[in-house]
């Protein structure tokens, strides 16, 4: 063999290493969803990807997983947890069991407007939830926005709190939001999202309840008749990453995936605000009868599920309960 052959071999040879060493090298993080792909919440995810792949000039590649591909959200959760994927971005009601200081902000009635709700979760009240997922190995990554939820049924308008008397209606497996209804007189449920628009299909439930982009995203409208504007709670979305392959990352690393998620959140809460009122008039001109909620109702929705709060003072510290109310009061 020749010299000059002998030197292409070697040249093939180190430049086959180096390729595969920079594979290898490759950061490879598989990332879940559990909303339609035309969700605000799945476009957020794009957003991460592209900031943290740019970010890191290729070193992170960022797999996506959105509309409930590797499962329903209760599913994608655990899969965080058993570090089989690195993070995942659904409603904080699927963390309440672990963390149940989750509720004391899922209280009903608690906030009247976004901008309060985010000035509450940005600050102490945040700060305190974040520890408490630290404890359990997870790491809140950011907050974004799922919005004020309202009801849907096939029952009848709402427009008392009679209405409410015996609906078989869904709720996410919150405590809070399950007391809730149940101080309204109504048989709620707890179920995955991912089983819902069957169990409404068939008849297995009345209704309902989700922010508009919800309802509209999954189509709820084509098995549901009423829609309302009762904006009974303000539910945030999270995006938790297992912490131990967090921590296995390069301090630069998780500095890129953290400045990520920053911007990612951020874009996800201007658009979702952006996106309301048309998510709304879209399932209107669907055919839904729109009854909007009277401010009198909403007072007497209010004065009936008061007790709600008291109650959770038996799973939650009430200092962080009195937390809550603080800092909503000193948002508004």
């Amino acid at each position: 063999m020749s010299k000059s052959h002998l030197l292409k071999v070697a040249s093939l040879l180190t430049a086959g290493m180096l390729l595969s060493s920079s594979v290898l090298a490759t950061e490879r993080l598989r990332v879940a969803g559990n909303f339609p792909t035309d969700h605000s919440v799945s476009r957020a995810m794009e957003v991460f990807k592209e900031e943290v792949e740019s970010a890191s000039n290729g070193e992170i590649r960022v797999d996506l997983f959105p509309a409930m591909q590797l499962g329903g959200a209760t599913e994608n959760v655990d899969q965080v947890r058993s570090g089989s994927i690195f993070a995942v971005f659904t409603s904080i009601a699927y963390f309440t069991r672990s963390v149940p200081d989750y509720e004391a902000v899922s209280l009903p009635f608690l906030f009247d407007n976004r901008d309060q709700a985010f000035a509450v979760m940005d600050g102490p009240v945040g700060e305190h939830l974040d520890a408490k997922m630290a404890e359990l190995g997870l790491v809140n990554l950011g907050y974004g926005e799922l919005g004020f939820r309202h009801v849907t049924n096939n029952l009848r308008p709402i427009t008392s709190v009679e209405d409410f008397e015996g609906m078989r209606i869904r709720l996410q497996p919150n405590e809070v939001h399950l007391q809730t209804f149940r101080a309204l007189g109504a048989n709620p449920v707890s179920m995955d999202v991912s089983e819902l628009y069957s169990a409404l299909q068939q008849g297995v439930l009345d209704g309902q309840e989700n922010p508009y982009n919800i309802i509209a995203s999954r189509r709820f409208n084509e098995v549901q008749e009423h829609l309302s504007d009762s904006g009974h709670f303000y539910d945030f979305i999270n995006a938790v990453a297992n912490q131990r392959r967090y921590n296995a990352l390069s301090e630069e690393h998780r500095e890129i995936i953290d400045d990520a998620m920053q911007t990612a959140m951020l874009w996800q809460r201007e658009a979702a605000t952006e996106e309301e009122d048309a998510w709304r008039e879209q399932l209107i001109e669907g055919g839904m009868v729109f009854t909007p909620i009277s401010t009198e109702l909403r007072a007497e929705l209010r004065e009936a599920t008061l007790e709600v709060a008291e109650s959770l003072k038996d799973r939650v510290d009430p200092d962080f309960i009195e937390l809550v109310f603080q800092e909503a009061e000193a948002a508004l």
